[in-house]
């Protein structure tokens, strides 16, 4: 049976790949009980994963939540189950990069706001949906894009259903870089590797304090990181002296 979700391994990169071109990687239940299977095994992976690329095979990286797999009464395990799948991803130790291209609708959108960073493509359609089928959203979107882009343009988007390009995403804050698309697979690896020459453990102990901090106010984040920093790699001193 074909994996709907697949894992390669590159050199210390763990890269996914939803795998349902022929539906444009929708979101059904059982995708997502395959993404949360890989995501928990990379969790434990932090001496073999230092970064992590999310990607979808074929013409988008996902156009959504499976309308059709939920009016066949599809089902996932329990009632917020990719709500925290979700919340896996952006707990993951390691940076978590999106590669989007083609559509990024709805619950995409939401999947690929629980990364770190996001490298997109002119071919890139970002867009918030749950108004056009009466939806509300439960997996984050509300607060995720609000904190990735701004209020004004999370309501914008919400509120209109508009779709985004990958240039206007890149300028609105949404993505970090958008390249042509014949380069997105190749300048997200050259990211990712450039992420791991890093050390691994300055990498969690930095997203860990960024994501914690992200909760708190600024003066007790700045605490925050003094009392709870993790310190320094132990391999700090060698990484010095070979500089």
């Amino acid at each position: 049976m074909t994996n709907l979700v697949n894992r390669s391994d590159q050199d210390g990169i763990a890269i996914l790949t939803l795998n349902r071109p022929e539906a444009l990687n929708a979101l059904s239940p059982k995708l997502f009980i395959e993404l949360h299977e890989q995501v928990k095994n990379i969790s434990n992976e932090t001496d073999r994963v230092g970064c992590v690329i999310l990607r979808g095979e074929g013409r988008s990286f996902s156009a959504g939540n499976d309308l059709k797999a939920i009016q066949a009464g599809e089902k996932a395990p329990s009632r917020h189950f990719q709500a925290e799948t979700l919340d896996m991803i952006e707990n993951l130790p390691q940076p978590v990069i999106a590669s989007v291209h083609g559509h990024c609708f709805t619950g995409s959108l939401e999947l690929a706001l629980a990364c770190d960073m996001l490298i997109t493509s002119p071919s890139a359609k970002f867009a918030d949906t749950h108004g056009k089928w009466g939806m509300v959203p439960v997996w984050g979107m509300s607060q995720r894009l609000t904190r990735r882009i701004g209020p004004l343009k999370t309501k914008e988007m919400m509120y209109t259903g508009r779709i985004v390009g990958g240039e206007e995403a890149t300028q609105i804050g949404l993505a970090n870089e958008c390249v042509a698309d014949e380069f997105l697979q190749a300048r997200t690896l050259e990211i990712a590797n450039s992420i791991i020459e890093n050390s691994w453990h300055t990498l969690r102990s930095d997203k860990f304090l960024v994501n914690q901090g992200m909760s708190m106010g600024y003066e007790e984040g700045k605490i925050f990181e003094r009392e709870k920093s993790p310190g320094p790699d132990p391999d700090m001193q060698n990484r010095v002296k070979n500089f």
